[in-house]
């Protein structure tokens, strides 16, 4: 009897002992799972970090007074699965709005429909959101014929745009804001005149007394080998003059464009994109690079 007593107490002891094994393996496999994640989550935090590093590595390259939208060194690879991909588009070859607006000039306004037609806009539509444009800018409460002033609830700005995205609170925007990609065309960044280097073909089309034909030689010529704009085998043009005669045209016919066109506007859309492992990190900056110093116009991370 005692002997029967002995063993039972012996075999419940060593049944706890392997329950306290048990669950202190299961304890140690959780600890474990727990620290592995916790090492996964820093390698991740690490990797965020790199690419991120690479990102304002790149941004700092581009930024650099000698550096063009040429300068090789833009692509690189600093190590295995971590370096940085900057590229670099002219704001110069979009439509600056604010110059498109700025004293009304017959000219600008025509480039200005033109687009608004490529957009869809019939031609009442257009008519409107121009004159509901120029109410917004000016800094007067005298209404244009198809403008709109302050009424009701609505109160233009009566200054210049601070930003793209503001066009949607003007009255008359919504057949154009209500489109994919409306933004992609405009800039209120660069220094106004359209860069003939930069813009593409839908905006050379806007421009007076060029031609399909033209465009197309010239664009063609422009963007070098590679049939790229921005790239190491672009052809130099070091000034308006070299253009106008590339493009063949007389000094009246170039007439036409004074003061609508420029070349190698300083003016610098900047993405930055930085990459360590599966990790990716971008910077988007526009930067005016004129001097020594460039000037941030604007910073999206």
């Amino acid at each position: 009897m005692k002997r029967t007593a002995f063993a039972t107490a012996r075999g419940s002891a060593l049944l706890l002992v392997m329950w306290a094994l048990i669950l202190l393996t299961g304890a140690i496999f959780a600890w474990v799972a727990v620290i592995q994640s916790e090492v996964a989550l820093h390698g991740e935090a690490n990797r965020d970090v790199e690419a991120r590093a690479m990102a304002h590595s790149g941004l700092a390259l581009a930024l650099h007074p000698l550096v063009s939208l040429k300068t090789p060194a833009l692509d690189e690879e600093v190590a295995p699965d971590l370096g940085y991909k900057v590229r670099i588009v002219s704001e110069g070859g979009r439509l600056n709005i604010n110059w498109l607006l700025v004293g009304e000039e017959p000219r600008k306004l025509v480039i200005l429909k033109q687009w608004l037609e490529l957009r869809g806009l019939d031609f009442q539509q257009r008519e409107t959101f121009v004159d509901c444009l120029l109410d917004y800018v000016d800094g007067d409460d005298l209404k244009h014929l198809n403008g709109q002033e302050a009424e009701g609830d609505y109160h233009p700005a009566n200054r210049q745009l601070q930003s793209v995205d503001e066009l949607a609170d003007v009255a008359g925007a919504e057949p154009l804001v209500t489109q994919a990609g409306w933004k992609d065309d405009l800039t209120i960044d660069s220094q106004g005149p359209i860069d003939l280097l930069a813009a593409p073909v839908e905006i050379l089309r806007l421009l007076p007394g060029l031609g399909e034909s033209r465009i197309a030689a010239f664009v063609k010529f422009r963007q070098g080998k590679d049939g790229l704009d921005g790239t190491i085998d672009d052809p130099e043009f070091k000034s308006l003059k070299d253009v106008q005669t590339f493009l063949g045209l007389g000094d009246a016919q170039f007439k036409e464009l004074g003061g609508l066109v420029t070349i190698k506007d300083p003016t610098m859309h900047i993405i930055a994109e930085g990459r360590s492992g599966n990790a990716y990190r971008q910077l988007e900056v526009v930067a005016r690079k004129a001097g020594a110093n460039p000037q941030i116009l604007s910073w999206k991370e």
